[in-house]
C-alpha cells in the first residue's frame, strides 16, 4: 500500500491495508512558506504558554480559582497545538502522508478533544466573570478551588466520552470505495464520508459535536452577558461599571478569537460551497492561532498576571544577587 501512486488511491475496492492518504491542501503555489509560518506558530505558542502556565505555578498570588481556569486554558493551547501542527508538519512537509487506521483515529480524537476543552473552559471563564459582577460579596463563596477543579474535571471527563463515543463509531464502517481524506489531517466528517455503508449515526454525532463545540458554549456565554450587562446597568457608577467590563476584555477577545473563524467557516460550509483549499487554511489558523494569541492577550490585558510577571522577574534577580554576594563556606586560602 505505501508504494501506491496517488491516483491508485482514488479507487480501491477492497481494504487489504490499514492506511489512509491525507491530500491536505492541492496546486496552492508556495504552500511551504504557509507550514514554516506555522512551525514559527507553534514554537511560539509552546513559548508563551508555557511562560504563562510557569508564572501560574510560581506564583502564589495566582493561585486562585480565577487562575486555575486560565491555567487550564493554557494547557489545553499547548496540548491542542501540540496534537496538530508537529503531525501536520511531518505530514505535508516531508510528504508523509500515509497514516495508520489507529494513528489516523488517536490523530482525530486529540485535536477534537482539545478544542472542545478550549470552547468549554470559555464558558467556565464566563462563569466566573457572572459570579464576580452579579454576585461579588459571594464571589469566594461560591467559585472556589474545589468547585471549579469539580467543574473542570467534568468538562474533561465528559468530553472524553463524548469524543471518544465519536470516534469509536468510525469502527463500524467498511471503507471499500476511497482512502484518501480530503483534510489536513484525519477530521471527522471527511473521514466517516469515505466509508460506503450507512453513515447516518455518525453524522448524528457530527451535528452533536457541532452543537457541543460551538452552539451549547455560545449561548451560555451570550447568556452570562447579558445578565452582567443587566447586572452593570443598575450601577449608578459609571467608573465602576468600566471597572467590572475592563476585567471581561481578556475573556471577550478570546471568546471572539475562538468563536469568529469557527462559525465563519461552518456557515459557509452549510450555506454555500466553499472552495477546500480555502476552509482548510481557515480551518488550520482557527485551530493554531488563538493558542498562540491566547497567553499574549492575558499577559498584556490582566494587570494581575503584569503584576506577578514583575514580582517573579524581581525574585529572580533578588536570587541572583543574594547567590552573587553569598560567602563562600568551602572556600579556604592556602597558607
Amino acid at each position: 500500500m505505501t508504494g501506491l501512486l496517488n491516483a491508485d488511491v482514488h479507487y480501491i475496492m477492497e481494504w487489504p491495508c490499514s492506511l489512509f492518504y491525507l491530500s491536505g491542501f492541492s496546486n496552492i503555489p508556495h504552500i511551504r512558506y504557509f507550514y514554516i509560518f506555522l512551525c514559527f506558530v507553534y514554537i511560539m505558542t509552546v513559548l508563551g504558554n508555557g511562560f504563562l502556565l510557569s508564572v501560574i505555578w510560581l506564583v502564589k498570588t495566582l493561585h486562585t480559582p480565577k487562575y486555575m481556569i486560565v491555567f487550564n486554558m493554557a494547557l489545553t493551547d499547548l496540548c491542542g497545538s501540540t496534537a496538530l501542527i508537529p503531525k501536520l508538519l511531518d505530514t505535508f512537509l516531508f510528504d508523509r502522508r500515509y497514516i495508520i487506521y489507529e494513528a489516523c483515529l488517536s490523530y482525530m480524537f486529540f485535536v477534537i478533544f482539545f478544542a472542545s476543552v478550549q470552547s468549554w473552559t470559555l464558558v467556565t471563564m464566563a462563569y466566573d466573570r457572572l459570579i464576580a459582577i452579579c454576585f461579588p460579596l459571594r464571589y469566594h463563596n461560591i467559585v472556589t478551588e474545589t468547585s471549579i477543579t469539580a467543574i473542570l474535571l467534568f468538562v474533561w471527563i465528559f468530553l472524553v466520552s463524548v469524543i471518544a463515543t465519536m470516534v469509536g463509531l468510525i469502527n463500524r464502517l467498511s471503507f471499500c470505495r476511497s482512502l484518501v481524506v480530503n483534510s489536513f489531517f484525519c477530521d471527522h466528517g471527511p473521514v466517516y464520508r469515505l466509508a460506503c455503508n450507512d453513515t447516518t449515526l455518525n453524522y448524528n454525532m457530527a451535528s452533536a459535536l457541532v452543537a457541543i463545540l460551538i452552539i451549547i458554549p455560545l449561548i451560555f456565554i451570550i447568556a452570562t452577558y447579558v445578565c452582567i450587562f443587566i447586572a452593570l446597568s443598575r450601577t449608578t457608577s459609571r467608573e465602576e461599571r468600566l471597572r467590572a467590563l475592563k476585567t471581561c476584555t481578556s475573556h471577550l477577545i478570546l471568546v471572539v478569537m475562538f468563536f469568529l473563524p469557527t462559525g465563519i467557516t461552518n456557515i459557509a460550509v452549510m450555506a454555500s460551497y466553499i472552495d477546500p483549499n480555502a476552509r482548510m487554511i481557515n480551518s488550520t489558523l482557527t485551530h493554531t492561532i488563538p493558542a498562540l494569541l491566547d497567553p499574549i492577550v492575558y499577559a498584556l490585558k490582566t494587570e494581575e498576571v503584569m503584576n506577578a510577571v514583575k514580582k517573579l522577574c524581581k525574585r529572580i534577580y533578588l536570587n541572583r544577587m543574594k547567590a552573587k554576594t553569598r560567602p563562600c563556606n568551602h572556600c579556604y586560602i592556602k597558607s
